[in-house]
């Protein structure tokens, strides 16, 4: 099959970081429908690559699903799994450079953002395909550790587990001149939406329904431990 699936964590439609990341990124992942972003120069280009996986952290990263699951299959054992997890509260946010790309990242640890990734990654991976060589080898452009290339064979990612970072992207990679002027730019954008507090109430599904088109979001999955 052509269409992959992805768990999320992504930002309820009532929560002000919602529309602000829409707004910046340009795309409702709720709805597929565009947005017009800042008049900041150049900010469709720089948001390009984001604004095709949609604003999100990442749990269990984009995969296809192996030969003999099936869609209601996954969406029924991410449900079950969803339901055994307790809401907990978000750290507050700040825009950080994440190697040269610019991101949301919590402010401190949180052992139970890592318990939900850990738990979305292993229980999960029953219905992930094997990557094929080709994307093996797009994920060795970026220069791996030993242990992110041995997690990228058995998980098929690279960061997970030890190796996971919360992080909600919002460009491209950016030059040093570049980051002078956009993270400024999006310190402003996001001020009022980070300054709120939010509890992680649920998980999201995404899906892609084929190679290039937008990733959106298919289902919401309460934490109801």
């Amino acid at each position: 099959m052509t269409a992959r699936v992805a768990i999320y964590y992504a930002p309820t439609a009532d929560d002000p970081l919602y529309s602000a990341s829409t707004t910046w990124l340009g795309r409702d992942p709720g709805t597929n429908a565009p947005a017009a972003q800042p008049g900041i120069p150049a900010i469709a280009e720089i948001t390009s690559d984001a604004r095709t996986y949609g604003f999100h952290a990442t749990l269990k990263p984009p995969m296809y699903l192996a030969e003999g699951r099936n869609w209601r299959e996954f969406l029924a054992a991410s449900t079950r799994l969803a339901a055994t997890l307790r809401p907990f509260d978000l750290p507050p946010l700040a825009v950080m450079d994440l190697h040269g790309f610019l991101a949301l990242r919590e402010t401190r640890p949180s052992p139970e953002l890592q318990h939900l990734a850990d738990v979305c990654i292993e229980q999960l991976d029953a219905f992930r395909a094997s990557p094929s060589s080709e994307e093996l080898a797009r994920r060795r452009r970026v220069p791996l550790t030993a242990k992110q290339d041995a997690m990228l064979i058995r998980w098929g990612y690279p960061y997970m587990f030890e190796t996971w970072f919360f992080h909600m992207t919002l460009t491209c990679r950016l030059s040093p001149k570049e980051k002078a002027l956009y993270q400024p730019k999006a310190e402003a954008h996001f001020a009022e939406a980070i300054g709120h507090s939010r509890r992680v109430t649920d998980i999201c599904l995404f899906t892609q329904p084929a190679p290039g088109v937008p990733f959106t979001i298919a289902e919401r999955l309460p934490l109801l431990g």
